[in-house]
């Protein structure tokens, strides 16, 4: 027969016991984590410049990697010179014809008609000769012929005088303007593709990693430079199957940081709808138990300061 001492000693430690048990129960172990930002290369060219070192912190715009520009430098320059003479197009026709080009045009038309008189005069003489049989025909269809062409130079001196003085058709100013627009669009997006190639950190950072050495070529796509975000990190925690109804966005919880004297109050961000490791409808009522959901609990500001990687321990709430 057992002692009643021995009996009270086997009764308290099945209590402690007991109680580790539900404690354990009672939490959620992890690791803190930061958001990671990757940025790719936009072309397959040669990296020119590294200028700030990995582990270094980095602000919104700062230069991170350059790639060899001088390929699209040249397509800026191309897409320039075209957007100039559009332009340069338009202001023609807006401006209409000189009045130097005016004055030439009448000049022509003025030498026509002289020319025209000449020639009605040439083949009024031709006429008299063929009625008085001293001619042949071929001198009269000669004359007629020259007659014909100072009437049609005479017409087209006139045309060509209209033309510069009833000024541009809106038609043709309509298709210029679309010309500026088109080689004005065509110039900004080589612009933004020259400034594609110098990658830069899209907010204010800590520089992880720079895969990437200098004198090398990327690819199109490929990871070149990651950034991980400096404010505080956060706990990327799994929640057993028991507890995913006790647990919603926005829900405050206790963090233990291994290291880490004093506890942390984090918010949970967000909890997986997906459980992990097992299908939901093949489970029994013994491997429910084994199911997880991924989430993240958001540190405060004032745990910025704590490394990436760290164990922690996050309590969730219990009956």
């Amino acid at each position: 027969m057992k002692s009643p001492l021995f009996c009270g000693l086997g009764l308290f430690w099945l209590v402690q016991l007991t109680a580790c048990s539900d404690q354990g129960a009672n939490l959620a172990l992890g690791t803190l984590e930061r958001d990671r930002i990757v940025l790719k290369a936009t072309a397959a060219e040669i990296i020119t410049q590294l200028p700030i070192a990995e582990g270094s912190d980095v602000k919104a715009g700062d230069l991170l990697l350059q790639l060899d520009d001088r390929r699209q430098q040249a397509l800026v320059a191309k897409a320039d010179a075209n957007l100039a003479s559009a332009q340069a197009n338009l202001t023609k026709l807006q401006n209409g014809a000189r009045p130097e080009d005016i004055a030439a045009a009448r000049s022509q038309v003025k030498g026509a008609e002289a020319q025209l008189v000449e020639a009605q005069k040439t083949f009024a003489r031709a006429e008299t000769l063929v009625s008085k049989k001293l001619a042949g025909a071929a001198e009269l269809d000669s004359a007629r012929a020259k007659r014909d062409s100072a009437q049609a130079n005479l017409e087209k001196s006139h045309e060509n005088l209209l033309l510069l003085t009833n000024g541009t058709r809106e038609e043709d100013l309509q298709q210029a303007e679309a010309q500026v627009a088109l080689a004005k669009a065509a110039l900004e997006l080589e612009q933004y593709n020259l400034a594609e190639l110098s990658i830069r950190a899209t907010g204010d950072a800590r520089l992880d990693h720079l895969p990437k050495h200098l004198g090398e070529r990327t690819s199109i796509g490929e990871a070149v430079a990651t950034l991980l975000d400096k404010h505080a990190p956060y706990a990327r925690i799994y929640v057993p199957e028991t507890h995913r109804l006790k647990v919603s966005p926005g829900q405050e919880l206790v963090i233990h940081v291994d290291g880490l004297s004093e506890a942390q109050t984090g918010k949970l961000r967000w909890i997986s709808q997906d459980p992990a490791f097992t299908p939901y409808f093949a489970l029994n009522s013994t491997d429910r138990a084994r199911l997880v959901y991924l989430a993240e609990v958001q540190l405060p500001d004032s745990a910025a300061n704590l490394p990436s990687g760290l164990p922690v321990q996050v309590e969730l709430p219990h009956d």
